[in-house]
């Protein structure tokens, strides 16, 4: 990640937080000198410091993922366009603002089927949320089939990397306003889109 001193985050909090709130990360490994990425959800286990997922086998990145192989995985937190026309300050141009994570590490699979359900149970009861309207049982037959269809595996962490483009170069008016701006815009603009997704 490009080291821009302004935008570096090295709070580790924070960079868990964004981890936590925007848990579908970008997992990229490389095959024959050619990256494969996959989406999926992951979990932030705080008691062993790594990061929890599977893999459909099915997948071919599935077969990338072998004892030490090292991988990064991408979490991208809210974006916008931020116009110079939100500035006090003026001679302003055009920038886009974001947050984003990346994490490298090492990969350790898991094979047991019963600490990958234990994994399956973690990450749905995270995901649930504070609510908990639906509960995974370690019971439940699915799960039986389930878990012989994917790898489970964590990540040995070996380097964080924190942007935080937020407009820090500026005056803390300025600053203030963009915070405002990507708030608001990354609340209507989602909302936007999906309807338009949706849409016949």
């Amino acid at each position: 990640m490009y080291p821009s001193p302004h935008y570096q985050e090295l709070d580790r909090k924070k960079l868990i937080s964004v981890i936590q709130k925007f848990p579908l990360g970008m997992l990229v490994t490389v095959y024959d000198n050619k990256p494969l990425i996959t989406h999926i959800p992951f979990i932030y286990n705080t008691e062993t410091k790594t990061l929890v997922a599977h893999i459909d086998k099915n997948n071919p990145q599935y077969n990338t993922l072998q004892e030490g192989t090292e991988a990064t995985v991408i979490f991208k937190g809210p974006d916008c366009y931020i116009s110079p026309s939100i500035y006090e300050s003026k001679d302003q141009l055009p920038t886009w603002n974001y947050i984003a994570v990346h994490i490298t590490g090492k990969i350790h699979l898991i094979n047991d089927a019963e600490i990958a359900k234990n994994s399956m149970i973690a990450m749905t009861k995270f995901l649930e949320g504070s609510e908990q309207r639906f509960v995974l049982q370690k019971d439940n037959p699915k799960m039986d089939r389930f878990v012989n269809y994917i790898q489970t595996f964590e990540i040995e962490i070996t380097k964080w990397e924190g942007k935080f483009k937020l407009s820090q170069d500026k005056s803390k008016a300025d600053q203030e306003n963009t915070r405002s701006a990507l708030k608001a815009k990354t609340e209507r603009s989602l909302s936007e889109f999906i309807n338009s997704i949706y849409r016949n």
